[in-house]
């Protein structure tokens, strides 16, 4: 039977730290824990929950982080975590692994704020690894599996790393780092996403639209984040005031996504605002806008596209659905959509 360890690299997570390994230590042989500088009580907190604890100077770099923990354990497999994830389900299929290496993916809902509205969003990522894979990047790092398969396995991580008081903590760490890692490789288009996806977070969209739109000139259709790239580019270029690019993108883009609720649930949302700024337009772009937002219930809900948004497909759409009837003079429709919004909203998180 194989074996299966929770690799993580830590520092000062005494808030986090013990329901991310409570969630994983009944169905692993072992937990190692890397501090690199911790001053609270992290370290105590890993021993106590029985995790071998081991200490790294931080020298920005995930990569010689992560795979210095990875050395230390002598596991089949490993579950790499941050602290401030913790594991929902799949713990069956974790201790049924098996003898033959792939790269598991597993699905990370990330909780956010938006607009001050609690939101979701899932994105496959590799974090099941077997026996000699190692990381490369200096941030937002991958593995690197010589040829190995990546294969999508039945489990479930949460985290809420991109709530307001964490991302507050955390600021400028990303965006340094992501600067440095472009010095040497400019037209990373992974790289220039992840730029453009930490600016816009703090809400900086202008100079964000312009690391997004750098990434889709270099960005294969075949990458796996290109989906989350395209939904956000757009989105980012209608915060910046650049809603013509957005529109133009959207027509690029469109025969591509013809089962992406996100994808039309932001076409809906750069017309209405360029319809409201152009209000002799209005006329011509809200039928679009509610066609749009129709053929997000029409697709439902699609968790497994990069960057999914829960809601596009089902509650969400029928509350701007709701709110375009309502405003449009039509409050028999806008109150069906109300309650469709209510009724869809519970199925979606039940």
């Amino acid at each position: 039977m194989s074996t299966l360890a929770l690799v993580m690299i830590v520092k000062n997570e005494e808030k986090n730290l013990e329901r991310c390994l409570s969630s994983v230590s009944p169905i692993v042989d072992e937990m190692i824990v890397l501090d690199t500088g911790s001053t609270d009580a992290t370290v105590e907190i890993a021993k106590r929950l029985g995790a071998r604890v081991h200490h790294f100077q931080w020298r920005d770099d995930f990569s010689a982080a992560r795979n210095a923990a990875l050395d230390l354990s002598w596991s089949d497999w490993k579950l790499v975590l941050d602290a401030d994830e913790w594991l929902v389900s799949g713990h069956d299929e974790l201790r049924c692994l098996g003898n033959e290496p792939f790269i598991g993916q597993v699905a990370l809902t990330s909780f956010f704020r938006n607009a001050g509205v609690d939101a979701e969003s899932t994105n496959w990522i590799s974090r099941l690894l077997p026996k000699g894979v190692r990381y490369t990047g200096r941030i937002h790092e991958q593995p690197n599996g010589a040829g190995l398969a990546c294969r999508r396995v039945g489990v479930c991580i949460e985290h809420d790393g991109y709530m307001p008081q964490r991302l507050a903590a955390k600021a400028g760490r990303n965006d340094a780092l992501l600067r440095k890692a472009l010095e040497a490789s400019p037209n990373d288009g992974y790289l220039l996403y992840q730029l453009g996806k930490d600016l816009s977070i703090y809400d900086k969209y202008r100079e964000s639209a312009d690391y997004f739109v750098k990434a889709l000139a270099v960005s294969e259709l075949a990458d796996p984040y290109r989906h989350d790239l395209i939904v956000r580019t757009m989105f980012t270029l209608k915060m910046a005031n650049r809603h013509e690019d957005a529109i133009a993108l959207a027509s690029s883009e469109f025969d591509r996504w013809p089962q992406s609720p996100d994808f039309f649930f932001c076409v809906g949302d750069v017309l209405l605002d360029w319809a409201v700024l152009n209000p002799g337009q209005a006329e011509q772009l809200l039928p679009i806008v509610e066609t749009s937002w129709l053929k997000c219930l029409q697709i439902g809900e699609q968790p497994d596209l990069s960057g999914a948004v829960a809601g596009r497909g089902s509650f969400l759409a029928a509350q701007n659905l709701a709110v375009l009837y309502e405003n449009t003079g039509r409050s028999q429709e806008a109150a069906r959509y109300i309650e469709l919004a209510s009724m869809a909203g519970r199925a979606v998180r039940s």
